[in-house]
């Protein structure tokens, strides 16, 4: 019984570890939804899409932002990679907002170490709350790549 118990284990931490493969985590600073940090996190789904989602706590209030990316080819070097996605963003809190975000950045994935630095922009486009349009949303992201 405990040598099955360890097998299953074996077998579904195997599993989890290759689900895990090609994910990154890590921080975005810049403007983000509810303040000017945010926990930054993407989500491979293939090659050339991802989810990249940020979290966000500030002035009473929690941002989460869920951008569907699309990655093109490399500029130049292999790890140098720019992208284009949009996606819904809320603001939960004293002050509910919601509205759609559009996302073009570039980003390094370094060779030697297993982290990737990006920059981007992200104008916005607010619906409840007030009706308003954004162009002040640009960031640097830091994140750790699980290999």
């Amino acid at each position: 019984m405990r040598r099955l118990f360890l097998c299953v284990c074996l077998v579904f931490s195997c599993v989890i570890f290759n689900q895990v493969k090609g994910q990154e985590i890590g921080v975005r600073f810049g403007n983000v939804t509810a303040s000017n940090v945010a926990f930054d996190a993407v989500f491979a789904f293939g090659q050339f899409d991802r989810l990249h989602t940020n979290v966000s706590f500030g002035d009473n209030q929690l941002g989460l932002d869920a951008l569907w990316d699309f990655i093109f080819e490399p500029l130049g070097e292999e790890a140098l990679n720019w992208y284009l996605g949009a996606g819904p963003f809320v603001s939960l809190g004293d002050d509910f907002q919601f509205g759609a975000v559009g996302e073009v950045g570039v980003e390094y994935h370094f060779k030697e170490v297993p982290f990737a630095l990006g920059i981007d922009w992200r104008p916005g486009f607010r619906v409840i709350d007030n009706t308003d349009f954004t162009f002040k949303g640009f960031g640097i992201n830091l994140r750790y790549v699980f290999r």
